[in-house]
């Protein structure tokens, strides 16, 4: 029971991590997006302004998408390997249990 408790503990910090992040760079997309230049003088330099801003969106949004992947994969991983300790563990169990003929047969139970 002790190790569902430190599991869940770590899962609620990388819970609390992502609460945290996503916020954060949400409203960095957010402000990045919204500016809106109102001087019409500069014209070519608000365009090339809303592009740069575009791109730095856009590499924003990949790298939390690779991000999440990252995180999704480890998952994943995570629960291939509990998966294989856990028949690791039913096949001990199992070989602990199994009939043991020899024993039997010193015991005069079995011919």
């Amino acid at each position: 029971m002790m190790r569902g408790a430190s599991g869940s503990g770590s899962r609620w910090r990388c819970l609390h991590f992502f609460h945290i992040i996503f916020p954060t760079i949400s409203l960095l997309l957010i402000s990045g997006l919204a500016d809106d230049p109102s001087n019409s003088k500069d014209v070519k330099k608000a365009e090339r302004h809303d592009t740069h801003g575009n791109m730095i969106g856009i590499r924003i949004v990949i790298i939390c998408l690779g991000l999440v992947a990252g995180a999704a994969f480890s998952v994943f991983l995570f629960k291939i390997w509990q998966k294989k300790k856990r028949e690791e563990q039913h096949a001990r169990l199992l070989k602990l249990f199994e009939d043991d003929d020899e024993l039997e047969v010193e015991l005069g139970i079995r011919d």
